[in-house]
């Protein structure tokens, strides 16, 4: 299986406190005599005191998936469920966990417990979603994502994986749409890997490549993002895609056939004289 992306806050960064030790004594630095209104600036050879901050379960939990250590990760949040059994957060989390561990029914589970408390939370119903995309059961996987769409209209992530779900079953033109849809609300989305917080999942996995990214490129002609149009077109002509000479004869790319490069894109190579 494909794992799916989760994007993270960023690390936590552990600081230590600096003490002598038994019998050590701070002799020989210097003192500080702080004169009124005169800031001190401590010298490289003062002592340096870093408080260690406390950290709470759920920042732990999240600590261990930002590690990858997702046996640790659940049962933190297991924990936290269990003490918290209709906080939505923790159940989400908690599948997310299992989830990264393959343990799709037990994360299916959860997901759909989170948004049986929560009825709106979109990041949950997300999650189920990815379940059944990641089952190749896309019907049910395109149902999951537009009721989190009806539930987040702002999400361009919730869009993208509708886009992928109706590309998984072979809908391409509802694919399309959906891709429209997520790059009016993030031109960027494809550009990077994650989403918006630790508590909802992508699965990019596509089986056609040449046409997923020829798709791609339609896309961003139709946004008129002429650049990642042509790049694209060059990743869809690399995976060999064999109905590249379409574009010819389909009006979104009407503006990017004048472009040289996508030109330079349509000449074939000796080895797809035979394809064009």
């Amino acid at each position: 299986m494909t794992q799916a992306r989760v994007a993270f806050p960023a690390s936590i960064l552990f600081l230590t406190l600096s003490i002598p030790a038994v019998g050590q004594t701070l002799e020989g630095t210097r003192s500080m005599v702080m004169a009124p209104g005169v800031a001190q600036v401590p010298s490289p050879q003062d002592p340096v005191i870093v408080v260690r901050p406390e950290m709470t379960d759920e920042q732990m939990g999240d600590l261990y998936m930002v590690r990858k250590q997702y046996r640790e990760a659940a049962g933190m949040f297991k924990k936290l469920s269990d003490q918290d059994p209709r906080n939505p957060v923790y159940l989400n989390k908690l599948g997310i966990a299992l989830h990264q561990q393959e343990a799709l029914g037990l994360a299916l589970k959860y997901y759909e417990r989170a948004v049986k408390v929560d009825p709106r939370y979109a990041d949950a119903e997300n999650n189920v979603g990815t379940i059944w995309y990641q089952r190749k059961k896309y019907e049910k996987a395109i149902k999951a994502y537009q009721k989190a769409i009806a539930m987040r209209t702002d999400m361009a992530v919730l869009y993208s994986n509708l886009g992928y779900a109706y590309f998984g079953d072979k809908k391409y033109e509802e694919a399309i749409s959906s891709f429209r849809r997520a790059l009016a609300l993030d031109p960027l989305l494809f550009e990077h890997n994650g989403s918006r917080s630790g508590s909802i999942l992508q699965d990019r996995s596509v089986e056609d490549r040449g046409r997923f990214y020829y798709m791609l490129a339609k896309s961003y002609a139709q946004a008129g993002d002429l650049d990642r149009c042509i790049h694209y077109l060059r990743k869809a002509k690399d995976e060999g895609y064999k109905q590249f000479a379409d574009i010819k004869k389909d009006p979104a790319f009407g503006t990017a056939l004048k472009d040289p490069a996508v030109q330079e894109l349509l000449v074939p190579k000796p080895a797809d004289a035979t394809q064009l």
